[in-house]
């Protein structure tokens, strides 16, 4: 079995999504300046998840809100609500309202101000 590692964004303009995640999530950026990437640290190694990167977007890549083909992941948060709000204060839009997921916690998808779905789960304490 293969498990998910790693994960990357595609971003048109790197440095305003880097400000958005750094305030919205509290990630870490590292430019690797040769290559014209940025790893992100998303949390400790004593933590669950994993990490991943950002790079600037091909030009040759398309971008078209009229369908969606995404792989999505979900950064997990303390407080949906707060983040929501959050995010929304930040430029993002909530693509997937607030909504139960029984056993589970909490869970909404954004788009954030570059076109990327990103899910958030506010996990339930009585399921922890």
């Amino acid at each position: 079995m293969s498990r998910i590692i790693r994960f990357e964004i595609h971003a048109s303009q790197p440095r305003a999504l880097i400000d958005f995640y750094s305030a919205l999530l509290g990630w870490r950026f590292t430019e690797v300046p040769s290559i014209g990437y940025w790893r992100i640290e998303t949390g400790t190694p004593q933590e669950s998840g994993i990490n991943g990167g950002l790079v600037q977007r091909p030009t040759t890549a398309p971008v078209d809100s009229t369908a969606l083909n995404a792989f999505v992941c979900t950064a997990e948060v303390t407080s949906l609500d707060d983040t929501l709000a959050k995010a929304t204060e930040l430029g993002a839009v909530v693509a997937l309202p607030k909504m139960e997921i029984a056993g589970m916690g909490w869970l909404a998808y954004i788009i954030d101000p570059d076109g990327n779905i990103l899910g958030l789960l506010q996990p339930d304490p009585a399921h922890g």
